[in-house]
């Protein structure tokens, strides 16, 4: 696989159940082409349109058919409410395509991933207002296990509810295709608390691991399983009757759960067990979700049937993480959408065939719900998912002049055209993994900012959604707005250097900064690069060097140890090479569907002894051999190439170490 097609494999996988968008990660998860995502452009008109029934359905019938069709994708729900009821509720195209069994808007049950997070943060909640959890104690009180301390600092259950934690990245087991593979919430939380990257409170790192968590405490402090608890205190009062977080869904619910797609042409994907269930589980009707948005609209009740109370909705939704001024905000649970000049609170939702998201329009007391049930045809899924809900704002909620995209004609210059050389050059998420083998994404996928000749950036990882690259002018010291949508990209400045940035879609739960230098992918990748073209070279000039000198009877001029350094060394080249091959197949079988799991440990941990084995014996063979060469009368070109092969595998050595290739452990 090539590298850049493995960095969007591992981004894919970071994506699962999280809602980040894919441009938001690394590198793109999928690119969007033009001929798909330029299909999802929304005509701005001149005034807003009046929220009706007949409007929506209109502007729905009129998107969403032509989106799904141009997508490949098989189909979507569509759910829309306002002051206290529903809009509409629409079904397009197909739940099951072999069958041709039509998405019904009423009855289909889709997968919401992360959206599913938002009900264990209303679980959370209840249980604080019966005094039962407290936001800011030490989240150890409630656990039956114990999460370390950072810098003698606990995390408590308002940093989970605001992912900052600091936990690193957790991918085993997050993702299956049959229940009896992927273990019970509780034996999951306790076999591997993952490592922390950053002290508790300090920096936003989205957590499926640490939203597991809290599900997991009000599992246990209410002594009730976690889709129980849910089914009684949320479900039931809303009148949510076609929802569960039961993997596999129950018998009377099955008929009616849309199949998942890669592309509605394309192949079909098993039902998803989420190993971590309460960060990502649900399954869910548009109707149930759209009495959801409801209840939190209406201050924590619909049709008399009460979740929270009004102080704790407005708690929620109002207490905000302000760490990127003026980038768009982590509430309690929620984050920010914010679009033209509005306050929106939402969340996003992926697994490896549902897309999903949930925007609340907070003043204007309206919600729109979208899920599709395939990833679609270059990751078409995203670019509908986002424009629909930018051509949703831009139609019914316009902002005041200047709250959209800005103008062209009405930035006079930017502010300074030194800004942008100040943040280019390569940055690596602050969701990701530090101590495991998946601690590669950050090599294989870094994210890379340029700056233009007329001083603006050029950021790659947010391309439009026709593919082009979006144009972005420096409109306040430090903060970036895109000339062709809503975003806006802003960097943190300590001692007048630029140490940390972001974009609004992600600012809530995760920032970018600067790799360590022994990590640097700027660095690294053309090393690594040029050792494996240096080795293979050598493998194939072995064979043919014993070819050529049996075909002229050519003597062996070589003896003793430096014959035998010799060969070794090239067996250690071979070595070297078939186990990055090696590396490269698993990473691209591992992250072809997110299917993370048990059934992968011996290959995994055969790789890692492997790789022991080949790159630090390998490598000491090639000082030998260098050692063999530098001694005796060899002439110039083996000199150097034994100094090339001991480089070559030092690269990888070091490649291997910084990534943790070389550790057997099959936790990650």
């Amino acid at each position: 696989m090539q590298g850049k097609r493995l960095s969007q494999a591992f981004a894919a996988a970071i994506l699962v159940t999280t809602g980040v968008p894919a441009a938001a990660a690394a590198q793109p998860a999928v690119a969007a082409r033009p001929a798909v995502a330029a299909s999802f452009a929304v005509t701005a008109q001149k005034g807003p349109a009046t929220l009706t029934t007949a409007d929506v359905d209109a502007w729905l019938d009129g998107f969403l058919p032509a989106a799904l069709s141009r997508g490949d994708i098989a189909g979507a729900t569509v759910v829309v409410v306002k002051d206290g009821k529903p809009v509409t509720q629409r079904g397009y195209g197909y739940a099951d395509v072999a069958r041709r069994t039509p998405v019904d808007a009423e009855n289909t049950l889709f997968r919401p991933g992360s959206v599913s997070k938002l009900f264990t943060w209303t679980a959370v909640m209840q249980l604080v207002e019966l005094g039962k959890l407290d936001l800011d104690a030490d989240i150890n009180t409630y656990l039956d296990f114990r999460i370390p301390a950072r810098e003698g600092k606990p995390i408590t259950l308002r940093q989970v509810m605001t992912h900052t934690t600091g936990f690193e990245e957790q991918l085993k087991d997050i993702i299956g295709y049959d229940t009896a593979t992927v273990p019970p919430l509780d034996e999951l939380m306790k076999r591997w608390v993952p490592n922390r990257i950053y002290a508790p409170g300090t920096t936003p790192a989205y957590s499926n691991y640490a939203t597991s968590l809290a599900g997991y405490i009000v599992q246990r402090v209410s002594r009730t399983p976690f889709p129980v608890y849910v089914e009684e205190n949320i479900f039931k009062p809303l009148k949510m009757t076609r929802s569960t977080f039961r993997q596999p869904v129950p018998q009377e619910l099955a008929s009616f759960v849309s199949t998942g797609y890669t592309t509605a042409s394309g192949r079909t994907l098993p039902f998803e067990f989420v190993g971590q269930s309460p960060a990502g589980a649900l399954s869910a009707t548009g109707p149930d979700m759209g009495r959801f948005m409801l209840a939190y609209l209406g201050g924590g009740a619909i049709d008399g049937g009460r979740i929270l109370k009004q102080e704790t909705v407005d708690e929620m939704l109002n207490t905000s993480l302000t760490v990127i001024p003026p980038l768009n905000r982590m509430m309690l649970g929620f984050f920010e959408t914010n679009i033209n000049g509005r306050q929106v609170v939402g969340h996003l939702g992926d697994t490896n065939a549902f897309h999903s998201s949930l925007h609340l329009f907070l003043k204007e007391r309206t919600g729109l719900y979208v899920s599709v049930n395939s990833t679609g045809k270059e990751g078409a899924a995203g670019a509908l998912r986002a424009s629909l809900f930018q051509g949703f704002a831009d139609r019914y909620f316009p902002g005041p002049a200047g709250s959209g995209p800005v103008d062209a004609h009405r930035i006079d210059s930017v502010t300074s055209t030194g800004h942008a050389s100040e943040l280019a050059g390569t940055w690596i998420p602050t969701r990701r993994s530090d101590s495991t083998f998946v601690s590669l994404a950050s090599l294989l996928g870094p994210v890379t900012i340029g700056a233009e000749a007329d001083g603006n950036l050029s950021v790659p990882m947010a391309d439009g959604l026709a593919g082009r690259p979006q144009r972005w002018v420096e409109v306040e010291p430090f903060v970036w707005h895109s000339l062709d949508s809503h975003e806006r990209l802003a960097a943190v400045v300590e001692n007048g250097e630029v140490v940390r940035f972001s974009i609004d879609t992600v600012s809530p739960f995760m920032l970018f900064e600067r790799p360590s230098w022994y990590q640097s992918p700027t660095v690294l990748t053309p090393l690594l690069i040029a050792s494996l073209l240096a080795l293979t070279l050598t493998v194939l000039v072995w064979p043919v060097r014993a070819i050529v000198r049996r075909t002229y009877r050519a003597p062996e001029t070589l003896r003793g140890g430096a014959l035998a350094a010799y060969r070794l060394s090239r067996v250690a080249a071979l070595a070297m090479v078939l186990v990055t091959v090696g590396w490269g197949l698993l990473l691209t079988r591992l992250m072809s569907e997110v299917a993370f799991g048990a059934a992968y440990d011996p290959i995994l941990s055969a790789l890692q002894f492997g790789g022991l084995v080949a790159f630090a014996g390998g490598t000491l063979v090639a000082v030998w051999n260098l050692w063999t060469v530098w001694r005796g009368d060899r002439r110039w070109p083996a000199k150097v190439w034994s100094v090339v092969l001991v480089a070559s595998g030092a690269v990888l050595v070091w490649t291997a170490a910084v990534y943790h290739l070389l550790e057997v452990e099959t936790l990650y």
